[in-house]
């Protein structure tokens, strides 16, 4: 993959819990930009993906057309003679019997596009008609009408779940939390659906209100939940007690690199001696944005490579002149994933962190965005990548040198909230200190 910005995008996608969507304390400074990818409900999938906008496939078919005026049926191709004939014979019986409601020539064109990527079995390669691509475009400007929630497929249920809160939007408000899962959509179920038709449901216009019936720890709940304009600062720092300094990545995009270089800066010039970094509930984001962000702490060497299926090899490395100087310790969890897993995979691989919390979600191949020229684009996962020793954590995620199970309870109670992944990671950055 190229970090030529000007061509392509890369977007890591994943999926995550948010146990700490609140900031830890009280008088605490944060950066204030716009974030990147911020949609009510950020496909995640679940969302690391990592997206990249090329046009070199279509620079292909458009060759071809030049060349030929048409595009001709391949013999080794599944799609031939006869396979166009029973999709018109499909098409006759539909049009002919089908009776609960009429079925555009649109919708039946889509549906083939999208049967096509579905029958890869790969919940991270889809087909977006124009105006799903559109939508999907807009949102990495960092504001977006919603409700202020990351959303993403939980794999034991299939069912989408709440993976992550934006501090201050409508979802924290109503009470929403990380792990609820979502059973309905003003009344439709969303089981087996993908992540971009949940989210087209529960987006809307500013002012009007979606209905959620979710399921948390067995009891069905239903949760109105008002839709408006939604920003979000992808990086919030602060200085908390013995000079340690709290930095939280909420994604990876490209704001995160200015945001995250402004919040060392800080905490730097306000005397820290040792850093937690945050990284829970983080469904990912840009690729080049996570390599740059690592450059800021990782000694010389490897950050991340990918591999694709025929071998070829994309190294993205790291000069070390930024190494970071002081004790690092790193919060994850199960809702971590994708580029918050190359930066933590990549700073346990060279030791020089410590990982606190519960084992990252385990999302370890990489996805590509193929536009066409009629406005329409394809997802597709194009290869693996792997952590500086060369682990692929997909589906195995990466396990922290210190366990520790979020405490519910404690984090929501009204009267006492209480982060106790936080506090240990105090605790056990307060030995490395001494």
């Amino acid at each position: 993959m190229d970090n030529n910005r000007d061509n392509n995008y890369y977007d890591m996608d994943s999926l995550k819990q948010r146990d700490s969507a609140k900031k830890p304390g009280a008088g605490k400074q944060k950066s204030t930009f716009i974030s990147g990818i911020v949609v009510g409900m950020t496909v995640s999938l679940v969302i690391l993906c990592v997206v990249l906008l090329v046009t070199r496939l279509q620079k292909i078919l458009d060759e071809k057309e030049e060349n030929s005026g048409l595009i001709t049926l391949d013999q080794e191709s599944a799609i031939d003679e006869d396979v166009l004939q029973k999709m018109m014979l499909l098409e006759k019986t539909i049009d002919k019997y089908f009776y609960l409601e009429e079925v555009t020539d649109e919708e039946l064109e889509n549906g083939i596009y999208k049967g096509m990527l579905e029958a890869l079995h790969d919940p991270y390669s889809e087909y977006y008609t124009a105006e799903e691509l559109n939508t999907l475009m807009e949102q990495t400007e960092g504001i977006y009408y919603g409700i202020g929630a990351y959303v993403s497929i939980d794999t034991e249920t299939s069912l989408p779940k709440i993976s992550g809160l934006i501090a201050n939007a409508p979802a924290e408000e109503v009470g929403l939390r990380a792990n609820d899962l979502i059973y309905e959509v003003d009344g439709e179920s969303v089981y087996g659906m993908s992540l971009t038709e949940v989210v087209s449901l529960i987006k809307g216009p500013e002012g009007t209100e979606v209905l959620l019936t979710i399921i948390r720890e067995g009891d069905y709940l239903e949760i109105t939940v008002p839709r408006r304009r939604v920003e979000n600062p992808t990086v919030e720092y602060e200085m908390l007690e013995n000079n340690m300094a709290y930095i939280r990545i909420t994604e990876f995009e490209d704001v995160s690199v200015d945001q995250f270089a402004d919040a060392m800066a800080t905490m730097r010039g306000s005397g820290m001696e040792g850093l937690i970094l945050d990284l829970r509930s983080n469904p990912g984001g840009s690729l080049s944005a996570v390599v740059d962000i690592a450059r800021m702490l990782l000694p010389e060497g490897l950050v991340v490579y990918t591999e694709d299926k025929y071998g070829d090899r994309d190294e993205y490395r790291c000069d070390g002149k930024h190494k970071l100087e002081v004790p690092l310790v790193v919060l994850v969890d199960m809702n971590s994933a994708s580029a918050a897993e190359v930066l933590s995979g990549a700073i346990q691989d060279y030791g020089i962190g410590t990982l606190v919390g519960t084992t990252t979600f385990g999302k370890g191949i990489v996805q590509q965005i193929v536009p066409y020229k009629d406005g329409s684009a394809v997802k597709i996962t194009i290869s693996s990548y792997f952590t500086p020793k060369g682990r692929n954590i997909h589906g195995i995620g990466i396990e922290p040198e210190v366990e520790c199970e979020f405490d519910s309870e404690a984090y929501y109670d009204e009267v006492n909230p209480y982060d106790n992944q936080l506090e240990k990671a105090k605790e056990v950055l307060q030995g490395m200190m001494n």
